[in-house]
């Protein structure tokens, strides 16, 4: 009976010292966490959420408009405010639009800045402004160029890989092998619209066809009508998915 009243007073002093040991410092920042409320509003959204809570890793893909971005962030702010992670990570690929960061003015952070604005964007609709400031500084939202993640193990955490379709093969396994303990990743892109030139070949769809097999990968497909900007976004896409401008009466005119 002495050997059971001694484990039982070890079993309380344990109780004790768990109970009194304060939280990480990352469920402290979180767990005041406020974020607006999410609601899907396509089937093929509502696909998509579940996917994101029930695999590791997800691929999201579809035209500019469908949500794909914006429910990933969602997800992880909730997956953050919940305890699941401890942190929120998000890359995009550095690939011009067109432009060249070395024309814009000020120091490398200035020049990303605008950059990873599309990202800021979704998460300042989703959190308030300072809550965003504040989790940056505390290093529980990481907001970074795909290149800083490379020699990286990114464990507690919720990983989002925006613009996918910019990433080449390479990059994709090197981002897709940082996958570490506890943590999901999802993948975003629009494989209509890659940036990448010359030989260099996208990894976004490389990678779902080499994955979307495997245990724990969800891959989503997005369409048309899930586009939930402006409805005119859903005419311009499908004007230029045409083969052919179509011509109008002027246009006749100055031809003939």
């Amino acid at each position: 009976s002495s050997e059971v009243a001694t484990t039982a007073r070890a079993s309380s002093k344990s109780s004790a010292r768990r109970a009194s040991t304060p939280p990480p410092l990352n469920r402290m920042v979180t767990r005041s966490l406020r974020s607006r409320p999410v609601e899907p509003r396509s089937q093929n959204q509502r696909d998509y959420v579940d996917l994101m809570s029930s695999r590791d890793l997800v691929f999201g893909l579809g035209v500019a408009g469908t949500g794909k971005t914006f429910l990933a962030v969602a997800a992880a702010v909730s997956a953050l405010r919940t305890g699941e992670v401890q942190r929120l990570i998000i890359t995009r690929p550095v690939v011009e639009a067109g432009e060249r960061l070395g024309f814009l003015p000020g120091d490398l952070q200035d020049k990303l800045d605008p950059y990873m604005r599309p990202i800021y964007d979704a998460l300042h609709s989703l959190l308030d402004a300072e809550d965003v400031t504040r989790l940056e500084e505390s290093n529980v939202i990481e907001i970074a160029p795909l290149a800083y993640m490379r020699g990286r193990t990114l464990a507690d955490a919720f990983v989002i890989l925006d613009e996918g379709q910019n990433a080449t093969a390479n990059q994709m396994k090197m981002f897709l092998t940082r996958l570490g303990e506890r943590s999901k990743m999802v993948v975003t892109g629009d494989p209509t619209q890659t940036d990448l030139t010359g030989p260099q070949r996208s990894g976004l769809l490389d990678a779902v066809a080499r994955l979307r097999s495997f245990q724990g990968v969800g891959v989503a497909e997005f369409d048309k009508r899930d586009i939930v900007r402006h409805p005119l976004v859903e005419s311009i896409v499908r004007a230029y998915e045409s083969p052919q401008a179509p011509r109008t009466a002027r246009d006749e005119e100055s031809l003939g």
